[in-house]
């Protein structure tokens, strides 16, 4: 066995990366040591004037350093005498087109090329890498999506369970009051009787609405769950197989990572609210639009009635209804750019007279901008990179999972995630502006 892999290796040695026969005239490249058969080489490089390429590791000689490979010339002369046919790549691994070995990825088709597929027209301006490299890289685009994957599963899994736990105990209450209802109407029975018939008719419609709900909410969780299971199952097998199987369809895996992220998005919206703000909480120096939609900053404060919720140290004003449960979306748009504001959530028991401390310690989650740059407000501030200028922000509140996200909501790009726990108090919807800064709820 061990002598039949060595003279296996050997035939492999002897055999052109080019043509895949036997070597004729074999010649080495000087610049990295590399043999092929002198007319393949030769081939290879016409129509060229300089920057002469290996086509097995790519490195470019500034002249045809070509020598005659005598040694290799005389060991294939011995192995033809043997009568064993060069060693050939397997199948998977050659080009469908050219019968080439694959030892290339271009980077713009997505796909693994041989080196008469890099000088044809078709990929001559692409850009190209050797497979293994590709695949390395790919390979880290992969685990980043196993990564968030795998949280989004875990979160979706913690939803089912809540969601399941809250149907429970409206069904158990249900099933209290109805118990109470038909205690109390069986010493009036003659009485109630049409009370006690209309009451329970209501509770059972309500019931069936619940029943409704809890079913169409928790086969989407369910659907989403099995989704999430089968494309981290796939990436983990592409992470583990070798090269060229990775590489192949990574196009359709990316693209169905993008629609579970789009499907996510969708989920997060489905929670929208409206959101007015609280005139007895802005901050002298802004000015709200009727119906508290839209605030202003300005360079003249306002004579207002002097309220303990009102903000008079920072540019602030908070939303008028509180959230103790639930989960909750919001969109602001800023109608400036460049401009200093911060959206966000704050606790009910933040300073209102003094300084706040700008991070969840503080009682306030929020992300702020400030002369084209952007910052989440932890402790110590977390510096943010968007791809794309946040003009219009969404917010979104799991109350019982203690989440709060921020989002480019024209993209539905995710700005920053403060890490999960647990809210302990009334969470309002908070805006700080300076200037002649704008944002309107939308």
């Amino acid at each position: 066995m061990a002598a039949a892999a060595q003279l296996g290796n050997l035939q492999e040695e002897a055999t052109c990366s080019i043509c895949l026969e036997y070597f004729t005239d074999p010649v080495i490249l000087i610049d990295c040591g590399h043999n092929f058969c002198r007319s393949c080489i030769t081939q290879s490089w016409e129509g060229r004037d300089g920057n002469f390429p290996c086509p097995q590791c790519r490195e470019i000689s500034s002249g045809k350093n070509l020598r005659p490979n005598r040694q290799l010339g005389n060991m294939v002369e011995m192995l033809k005498q043997l009568h064993l046919p060069p060693v050939r790549p397997p199948e998977e691994n050659l080009c469908e087109k050219h019968d080439e070995k694959l030892r290339l990825f271009c980077a713009e088709d997505q796909r693994m090329i041989c080196w008469v597929c890099r000088e044809s027209k078709e990929h001559k301006t692409h850009s190209a890498s050797p497979i293994e490299e590709a695949a390395e890289d790919h390979k880290v685009k992969l685990q980043e999506w196993l990564h968030f994957l795998r949280k989004e599963e875990e979160y979706v899994l913690e939803s089912k369970v809540k969601e399941e736990e809250q149907y429970k105990t409206m069904r158990n209450k249900l099933r209290n009051e109805k118990k109470k209802i038909e205690s109390e109407f069986e010493k009036l029975r003659q009485l109630l009787k049409e009370n006690e018939q209309t009451l329970n008719r209501r509770l059972e419609e309500m019931e069936k609405k619940i029943t409704i709900v809890e079913n169409a909410n928790i086969t989407k969780l369910s659907n989403q769950i099995t989704s999430l299971k089968a494309l981290i199952t796939e990436i983990e097998k592409k992470c583990e197989a070798p090269a060229w199987e990775l590489l192949k369809d990574v196009r359709s895996t990316l693209s169905r990572c993008d629609n579970v992220k789009i499907q996510c998005q969708e989920v997060v919206k489905s929670y929208k609210v409206m959101v007015t703000l609280d005139p007895d909480t802005a901050h002298p120096a802004l000015l709200l639009s009727e119906g508290g939609r839209r605030v202003r900053g300005t360079d003249t404060w306002q004579t207002l009635p002097d309220t303990p919720k009102r903000f008079t140290y920072y540019y602030c004003v908070l939303g008028s209804e509180g959230f103790t449960s639930g989960r909750h979306y919001w969109e602001v748009q800023l109608l400036q750019e460049d401009v200093q504001w911060c959206v966000g959530v704050a606790a009910e028991s933040v300073d209102r007279e003094g300084d706040i401390t700008w991070s969840p310690e503080g009682g306030v989650w929020a992300v702020q901008g400030c002369d084209g740059q952007y910052w989440a407000l932890t402790s110590p501030a977390t510096r943010l990179s968007p791809p794309e200028k946040p003009l219009k922000l969404g917010v979104y509140l799991d109350y019982e999972g203690g989440r709060l996200s921020l989002y480019n909501a024209d993209f539905m790009e995710l700005l920053y995630s403060f890490p999960q726990a647990p809210f302990t108090e009334r969470l309002f919807p908070i805006f700080y502006i300076r200037g002649g800064a704008e944002l309107r709820l939308v």
